[in-house]
């Protein structure tokens, strides 16, 4: 009998270490590299469920952070008094009810993807209208010198989204964590330093 063909090395850890889900690694992974949070961070974690990244960005932050965690799925029982979740599709986000629990982000992140249809044009060009709606929210509620992280899925969108965020931010770079399946056509893309036009 054929095993599980996603119980691979990535998801038995998580489940050893009780994370919510494998791609806690991939923001982990990020996060050592790029150096996106820290203690009192606050943090916009968008497409949340089922928690993982919030999960690390609580263990990063420290209680003078906060995280709060955006989406159409209930995450369920997360012990911490510094995340709040809020229920709503990003492409109808209501910026004032967030902005009255967080009016200011150091991190906005994104590990939102679209139901897949097996079509790779079809599919990044879903995925890239997802990105565009993530960053259109990081600029609404970034701070100055602020971070953004989105998934993409490859194709021809990838550069036309490298260009629409170039001019906002000081650093863009596209990253392949090595959790990342080898199959699957997922990048992140990175910015630091957000730069406020007001």
């Amino acid at each position: 009998m054929k095993g599980n063909r996603w119980d691979d090395h990535y998801t038995r850890r998580a489940r050893e270490e009780q994370w919510r889900a494998r791609s806690v690694y991939k923001l982990e992974e990020m996060d050592r590299r790029f150096k996106l949070l820290g203690n009192g961070s606050r943090v916009l974690d968008l497409g949340c469920h089922p928690g993982s990244w919030s999960q690390y960005c609580l263990s990063r932050i420290g209680s003078g952070g906060i995280v709060v965690g955006v989406d159409l799925v209930p995450v369920e029982r997360m012990p911490a008094a510094n995340f709040h979740f809020i229920r709503a599709d990003i492409n109808a986000m209501d910026m004032a009810a967030l902005k009255d629990v967080m009016p200011c982000a150091d991190a906005v992140l994104s590990d939102m993807a679209p139901g897949t249809t097996g079509s790779r044009v079809t599919d990044s060009a879903r995925s890239f209208a997802l990105a565009e709606t993530a960053f259109r929210t990081a600029t609404e509620i970034l701070a100055d010198g602020g971070v953004f992280v989105c998934k993409l899925l490859e194709g021809e969108s990838v550069r036309d989204f490298l260009s629409t965020l170039s001019p906002r931010f000081r650093q863009v770079r596209i990253y392949k964590p090595k959790a990342t399946r080898k199959r699957s056509t997922e990048i992140y893309v990175v910015g630091k330093g957000f730069i406020c036009l007001l």
